[in-house]
């Protein structure tokens, strides 16, 4: 059985090959630049894009269960493709905003269209990266030793990215999560103050948090480039999945502890997820 991961050099689908490797499967991953892509020995690599479908049928040749990166404009294609090559199971990374309501544009068009191919599916529906704290602080943290936050006392429980890849893993693996979808938070609710300590504890250096307006955190984020700019008007509540106006106190009223305890990662593996305590120690380095 061969096991295709595509977005193969992403946070997620890495580490999805790193796990599924460890667990003996055969891996084939797709990228769209294999030259530079460093995979476990024994890695199938291919060339190919999620976004032209046309440059899919050789990674799916002789593949029987996918996990799919999604792309929502080509996810039709892209999984009639895979059907007619006869892969028969397919695990989306797909996010926990579809769980809510708020996310109908970006990764329920893939969901839809795997569930309405007929093949086997399985949702993975993570929160909050904690991943998101090394390309929104990592740089004025690595420069000044500064956060600039608008919200230090918001709350929510983030998840750690290889508690994602190993829910994703598990589901192309095993059988039993067929027709599931997942729902990952962290562990523990943090607020965002408590998230800078540990990292100023991982990283054995004092951490100012500037308390600033979400009109200056934007400000700072677009002039950070990269990740930062690209997702400031979303990640700080301007706007929502779809672009819409939204009202950033929002952020700032959330009143977690009314939702009850948050599903993780432990019901799908039975080991305990991942705490942010321990994913800021292992992602030291980027804070340095």
């Amino acid at each position: 059985m061969t096991i295709l991961v595509t977005g193969a050099t992403g946070n997620v689908g890495r580490l999805v090959v790193e796990r599924l490797v460890e667990a003996g499967e055969r891996v084939r991953a797709l990228t769209r630049a294999p030259q530079s892509a460093s995979f476990p020995a024994g890695v199938e690599v291919l060339a190919g894009d999620l976004h032209d479908p046309s440059t899919l049928d050789a990674a799916f040749r002789g593949v029987d269960r996918t996990y799919l990166f999604p792309v929502a404009r080509t996810a039709r294609e892209v999984v009639a493709r895979a059907a007619r090559a006869g892969v028969r199971r397919i695990v989306v990374l797909s996010a926990g905003a579809v769980t809510s309501g708020a996310d109908t544009d970006f990764h329920l068009p893939v969901e839809r269209a795997v569930e309405e191919s007929g093949l086997e599916w399985t949702h993975v529906r993570p929160g909050e990266f904690m991943l998101n704290k090394v390309w929104l602080w990592g740089p004025s943290i690595r420069a000044e030793s500064v956060v600039r936050e608008p919200f230090p006392d918001a709350v929510w429980c983030p998840v750690h990215e290889r508690d994602i890849a190993e829910v994703a893993a598990e589901a192309l693996v095993r059988d039993g999560h067929q027709g599931r979808a997942y729902d990952l938070n962290g562990p523990e609710p943090i607020t965002r103050r408590n998230q800078v300590r540990a990292i100023a504890s991982a990283i054995g250096r004092d951490i100012r948090m500037d308390v600033v307006t979400p009109e200056q955190a934007r400000v700072a984020y677009r002039e950070q480039g990269g990740f930062a700019a690209d997702n400031a008007d979303f990640l700080l509540g301007f706007e929502d999945y779809s672009g819409n106006e939204s009202d950033p106190e929002l952020l700032k009223r959330l009143d977690l502890g009314a939702l009850g305890p948050l599903p993780t990662s432990e019901a799908v593996t039975g080991r305990p997820a991942r705490t942010f305590d321990q994913w800021a120690r292992e992602h030291a380095a980027d804070f340095r």
